[in-house]
């Protein structure tokens, strides 16, 4: 019912019973990080302005995510050097700190892309890399049409619950995902009082985070894949597959204890906010700070060989 009324909730699950229900085989299966070949080919050039630390440089990202994981792969491609757009809707601001966080190397402008269709297929006629986190279906509900996307272009998916299977079209974000394969009663704890485990969390967004990489290295390796053959690669993860892959991966500690604060020689502020310093110990801190929350114009700036 929940469900029908479209509300994000979900029995929590053993992990046993996960494994064993139609949504967690579906989970479990296929590619932790799925890249598909399109028939499309041509129309998307490898940048020319590359170099060692900035392999992505002249390389245009439309970032259509919010929250934490699609975020963090369009974070980590803008580390790269790509010029990265973020768009958010008007009227629904992300968190604060998040947003600091998330947005770091990146332009951000507001844009209601269901009244404003041409501004939208103008961004994504000359992206080279889409990021979405919409369930299948919406970019076309929101006015996308045949022909807007350039033949040859990367295109980054993340769900929930992936897109196939029993719950391919539910929403869903990190906690519900722990909730439903079992990962909040590993982590939880039992008191003797009550009938019932006491219910725990990873002590991070851990699945987001996660599928924020794994997307960005998948992108990666189809940017790398488009040079051969000029072919478009359709990318995806799934908060559920990622965390079966977490579930079943060798060398658990369920008795772990509590998370300690994060060591200060990997992390970087700016202003009031601290936060995580870049995964790749390559890159001391991100290209820039976060800027102020759509701030940027729905534009894209001229490529470094002046395209």
């Amino acid at each position: 019912r929940a469900a029908e009324g479209a509300a994000i909730a979900f029995r929590v699950r053993s992990e046993q019973e996960w494994s064993d229900s139609p949504q967690g085989k579906a989970a479990a299966s296929g590619p932790l990080v799925a890249i598909e070949a399109r028939g499309d080919a041509g129309g998307v050039e490898s940048p020319t302005a590359a170099t060692r630390l900035l392999p992505l440089r002249g390389v245009r990202v439309l970032d259509l995510t919010r929250v934490i994981a699609g975020p963090v792969a369009t974070r980590a491609l803008a580390l790269l050097g790509a010029e990265v757009l973020r768009i958010d809707p008007p009227g629904l601001p992300e968190i604060g700190w998040q947003f600091l966080d998330t947005c770091q190397g990146k332009h951000s402008t507001v844009v209601d892309l269901r009244t404003e269709p041409p501004v939208f297929r103008e961004l994504i006629s000359n992206a080279d890399i889409i990021i979405s986190g919409y369930r299948p279906g919406s970019l076309e509900r929101l006015g996308l049409r045949p022909g807007d996307i350039r033949p040859g272009i990367v295109h980054g998916r993340v769900s929930a619950w992936g897109e196939l299977g029993p719950w391919g079209e539910r929403r869903g974000f990190d906690s519900i995902v722990q909730a439903a394969s079992g990962i909040s009663l590993i982590e939880g704890t039992r008191d003797n009082s009550r009938a019932e485990p006491v219910m725990g969390t990873l002590p991070a967004q851990a699945l987001d985070h996660a599928s924020g990489y794994l997307l960005a290295a998948g992108v990666l390796d189809a940017l790398g894949a488009r040079r051969a053959d000029g072919r478009g690669r359709d990318v995806r993860v799934a908060l559920a597959r990622t965390a079966s892959w977490l579930i079943t991966a060798p060398g658990r500690t369920p008795d772990h204890g509590s998370a300690q604060a994060p060591d200060a020689r990997y992390a970087v502020t700016h202003g009031t906010v601290t936060t995580a310093a870049p995964a790749l110990s390559e890159y001391p801190d991100h290209p820039w700070p976060a800027p102020a929350y759509g701030s940027s114009p729905a534009e894209w700036k001229a490529r470094p060989d002046g395209s």
